[in-house]
């Protein structure tokens, strides 16, 4: 009863009743072992029907399924333009990786211990969190390009960065998601990123936990979830209903919960569409190049114009090829980045990465053993440039930042030139 009532103080464990249904929030910390048996002993105890995990549908599965890997095709992910995803998701799983290695701790082994526990009990499962994808879409799509680029850079920052990790910096990590502490300083200068990974997975946790079949329930949530999830199912501090607490103002509580049942997932789980300036930049830029060259034709002269789109050509896939280089891409790869970048630029549907990523899926196709080692490779700087399928999402990523960086430098020399 000691160690229940030292919970409740610190509001790890919270019980409370909503429309008929028993409720327990257990806050979790995602690099704390003791977290990880808190769980266990909460769900062996109350033996709920329901258990939801701070997990959507995709991580869950590959927690269940840890061969998922050999199943990837990596020509499709470039196809569908999910590199640059699988490359953030990787990036993430390492930083977190090497944080639980630190702490002699599985990632994830508090969500690991529900499923296990839940199993046990013959309770249903639930994953309660939106889908990662659209949750870093639609953080992606809230940044302006120069944001994209730092959050990159600070993605592979991070690659170096847990060796060096700081007390205080643990600490936050016990109340905060991988995801937040690694975007903490973007945040900063982009409060909207704030809504998108804090408010609007805690409407959508607390939407998916109040509305879970069965009548007891428990919830495995992130420590730094607990308070926007209880704000909103209704639960605040005067009518919480903690552990050994008698069930008191029960009506109010129910009451008080009733005014957030018109939470909308659909909508928390739609892709903005980019907005009218992105739409716009998007055609503006290759026109305007276009439009540079037929100047340079028409007021310079022919020798002028062939001049300004042989530099065009170098610039462009200079850059390019250095992208692909910085990732160690074949040959073939750094050929083909540098012939495709000056065009794709053009066409704001094709992007240089996409043909260098498939040149070089193709040149140096993955094999199993690259699949199965993706988990251990991820654990290192090294690794992620050694495996052929982590390899092949960094020759596509850096490829597309080096042509961009190229574009951006020719324009205002062909400028200059017709001036």
């Amino acid at each position: 009863m000691e160690e229940n009532n030292h919970l409740v103080e610190n509001k790890m464990v919270e019980k409370f009743v909503c429309n008929g249904k028993n409720i327990t929030l257990i806050g979790t910390a995602h690099v704390s072992k003791e977290s990880a048996e808190l769980v266990k002993e909460v769900i062996h105890r109350d033996k709920p029907d329901t258990v939801c995990v701070e997990l959507c549908a995709t991580r869950l599965k590959s927690i269940r399924d840890s061969d998922s890997w050999r199943n990837m095709d990596i020509v499709k992910v470039i196809r569908e333009k999910k590199s640059m995803f699988l490359l953030i998701n990787l990036m993430l799983a390492s930083f977190q990786k090497r944080i639980a290695q630190k702490f002699d701790i599985k990632p994830g082994q508090e969500m690991i211990n529900a499923i296990e526990a839940a199993t046990i009990e013959n309770a249903q499962i639930i994953p309660a969190d939106r889908e990662v994808q659209i949750t870093i879409t639609r953080v992606w799509r809230s940044m302006g390009f120069w944001e994209k680029i730092k959050l990159m850079f600070q993605l592979i920052l991070s690659l170096f960065s847990s060796e060096d990790i700081t007390e205080e910096e643990i600490e936050k990590m016990k109340q905060e998601d991988i995801l937040q502490t690694l975007l903490a300083d973007v945040k900063k200068e982009h409060p909207i990123m704030e809504r998108v990974l804090i408010d609007e997975r805690d409407q959508y946790l607390a939407k998916k936990i109040r509305t879970a079949p069965g009548e007891k329930i428990v919830a495995v949530v992130g420590a730094g979830h607990l308070a926007g999830i209880k704000r909103y199912i209704g639960v605040d501090n005067n009518n919480y209903l903690g552990e050994g607490v008698a069930k008191q103002n029960v009506a109010e509580n129910n009451k008080s919960i009733s005014s957030y049942q018109d939470i909308d997932i659909s909508k928390l789980e739609e892709l903005p569409e980019p907005d009218l300036f992105t739409k716009t930049l998007k055609w503006l830029i290759p026109l305007s190049i276009i439009f540079l060259f037929a100047a340079g034709f028409f007021m310079k002269g022919t020798d002028t114009g062939t001049d300004m789109v042989w530099l065009w050509i170098g610039i462009n896939g200079l850059f390019a090829g250095i992208g692909s280089l910085v990732a160690l891409a074949h040959p073939y790869s750094i050929i083909s980045a540098m012939v495709a970048a000056p065009i794709t630029i053009l066409h704001p549907m094709i992007a240089a990465g996409w043909v260098s990523g498939l040149v070089e899926a193709i040149t140096r196709k993955p094999k199993v053993r690259d699949l199965e080692s993706i988990p251990i490779d991820i654990m290192s700087v090294r690794g992620f440039w050694r495996n052929s399928v982590t390899r092949i999402l960094l020759v596509v990523v850096f490829t597309n930042i080096g042509a961009t960086i190229g574009a951006f430098t020719a324009i205002p020399i062909m400028l200059k030139i017709i001036n």
